[in-house]
């Protein structure tokens, strides 16, 4: 890429900055480091510590929500015979990670990027972050990656539920769970049905006097084993490369099945969790009223939750709030659900780009009305990338394949001494969702995300494989992506 301008000093200007130091950041960060090593960069988190969602949520129970053969990076395949890994051994391994390829002396913590100005006439961002103590420092690049999440990590979904003025009992979200919060003998109630949920249940049960999961309406769920049937605590790189391939296309071809016949895998899906429960338990608590993979497919490993729920340590409850009492919670059927601590596992709300407010040569950029080209550019925009990974398999894999666009965009523009990237819109004016889940965290924020185009390259196809083949076979400067210099 060209050198910078002169009033650009070493200590304010990068090649490349990369927003965000948790599972994508990270990632992007390695593949920068390893593939393009000439490249300056630097890695801004608005944290103190790295790690992202795997620091940032400390729940009980908190665990990968897919195998860790898919959710591992390509270049640095898991190794443990553990599938479902609990989140402090998620976080070591992306710390580990970092660590190996260099990337942790590149992260700049404590960095909470609030806005992006683009300058067209020199090719450069600068990028405003905001310190601890409430300075201010600009930092420059000519490329920007925003690896932030999805999600607003400071304000999580927390609906205000009819008479909670009145409870006398603690309401607690998982995403700000007290690290002083002690449980034991206490009535507790999970609000929730998702992944959160169904983590938060086995964890909790044993210490509390009773458990309720309340869900307003089910969630698909399977039990998977924790434990890789390999009798090695480690396997080599060889076969732990092997075993990612081949989670991989068991999810892939799972998750086409779903879309194919959904209601012979909805069938077949309840039919994996009745014998798991204790004989004549109402199955119409793991009967969802949409098809598989409408909605995120939640993952018990070992069975756990149905282990509490066959113990009579935990029970699942399928209703409306009507209210809540004093003590407890009233249901719209008239039963009463004790409670001295609620649990809202309610959801997330989305917040995409970090909130980070972009502009053009002054003028502001809304997000929402851009089109995500091939899943990682956004039209109009020049020099930007953005990762966001699959809602219907492990988040890395997408985000991978978006780093590896970023890589092969930044070395051909070094290549040919061009200066600026910039998609353009799609020819036609029909969109479809960027995110295709009917979750309620993504109808909530459809307004606030990007759409994608009818075909390639300004759709994505939710297929890994169709994907990455498609990021591979066709040149980084086909139809849709213009450069200049």
């Amino acid at each position: 890429m060209p050198e910078p301008s002169p009033s650009a000093t070493a200590e304010s200007y990068w090649d490349v900055l990369v927003v965000g130091a948790g599972l994508a950041g990270i990632g992007t960060a390695c593949h920068l480091e390893r593939e393009l090593p000439g490249l300056s960069y630097a890695v801004l988190e608005s944290r103190a510590v790295s790690g992202g969602t795997w620091d940032l949520f400390r729940y009980p129970g908190v665990r990968s929500d897919s195998d860790m053969f898919s959710l591992s990076y390509s270049f640095r395949p898991w190794s443990s015979r553990r599938s479902i890994a609990d989140g402090a051994s998620v976080l070591h391994y992306l710390r580990q990670s970092a660590q190996e390829y260099g990337v942790s002396a590149k992260i700049r913590y404590r960095h909470r990027v609030v806005s992006a100005s683009w300058c067209s006439a020199r090719a450069l961002w600068s990028v405003l972050a905001e310190m601890e103590d409430g300075s201010t420092r600009t930092l420059r690049c000519r490329f920007l990656c925003l690896s932030t999440g999805y999600y607003d990590y400071a304000d999580p979904y927390l609906p205000e539920f009819p008479g909670q003025e009145q409870y006398q009992g603690r309401i607690v979200h998982p995403q700000l769970w007290p690290d002083d919060l002690d449980w034991t003998g206490e009535d507790v109630v999970v609000i929730g049905s998702g992944a959160t949920a169904v983590s938060l249940v086995p964890a909790l049960a044993p210490a509390a006097r009773s458990l309720t999961m309340l869900q307003r309406s089910p969630s698909y769920v399977i039990s998977l084993p924790q434990r890789h049937s390999s009798r090695a605590s480690f396997v080599p790189a060889k076969t732990a490369r092997r075993r990612r391939r081949r989670a991989v296309a068991t999810v892939s071809a799972f998750w086409h099945l779903c879309r194919l016949a959904p209601s012979l895998t909805s069938r077949w899906l309840r039919d994996q969790v009745r014998p798991l429960l204790p004989e004549g338990y109402p199955m119409q608590h793991f009967t969802p009223r949409y098809n598989p993979w409408d909605q995120r497919l939640c993952v018990v490993p070992n069975a756990d939750l149905f282990t509490a729920i066959s113990a009579g340590d935990a029970e699942i409850v399928t209703g409306e709030i009507a209210s809540f009492t004093e003590n407890g919670i009233e249901l719209t059927n008239g039963r009463v659900l004790p409670a001295s601590l609620v649990v809202a596992a309610t959801g997330l709300r989305v917040k995409l780009l970090g909130g980070i407010a972009l502009d053009l040569d002054g003028s502001p950029v809304d997000p929402a009305e851009k089109v995500a080209y091939k899943g990682t550019l956004l039209t109009d925009v020049p020099n930007l990338a953005f990762s966001i990974g699959y809602d219907n398999a492990s988040w890395t894999l997408k985000t991978e394949l978006s780093a590896r666009f970023v890589v092969r965009v930044l070395r051909h523009m070094q290549a040919h001494g061009y200066r600026a990237a910039v998609a353009k819109p799609p020819p036609t004016a029909h969109r479809t969702p960027l995110m295709t889940l009917t979750s309620g965290y993504i109808n909530r924020a459809g307004h606030l995300i990007p759409t994608q185009g009818r075909r390639w390259p300004w759709r994505t196809y939710s297929s890994y494989g169709l994907d990455a083949l498609l990021m591979r076979m066709t040149p980084v400067d086909g139809e849709g992506l213009d450069f200049t210099r």
